[in-house]
């Protein structure tokens, strides 16, 4: 599962593939021991759990990059090669 994008200490990983379990454009995350799946296009949690200030990070992250992460997602579900997307700054 390729790393995305890396900032303020998480991880974003898009798994190559991944249509067939949360059936959506989506997204893992990492931060310390908590991990979550968050929908591309709403920005949701559709599994797991972000302590509140990452979550907030992440969804400002998905909106400012919600065409390039797109993107990503249809390269993801065809196997190719995803490209790294810029941290939130």
């Amino acid at each position: 599962m390729p790393t995305i994008s890396m900032f303020y200490g998480i991880l974003v990983m898009m798994y190559f593939a991944d249509n067939t379990q949360h059936h959506l454009p989506h997204i893992h995350v990492k931060y310390q021991e908590n991990k979550a799946a968050l929908d591309v296009k709403t920005g949701k949690i559709i599994e797991g759990k972000l302590p509140r200030k990452q979550l907030s990070l992440v969804k400002a992250w998905i909106e400012i990059h919600k065409d390039e992460l797109m993107a990503d997602w249809e390269l993801a579900i065809s196997g190719s090669e995803l490209f790294k997307i810029d941290p939130l700054r």
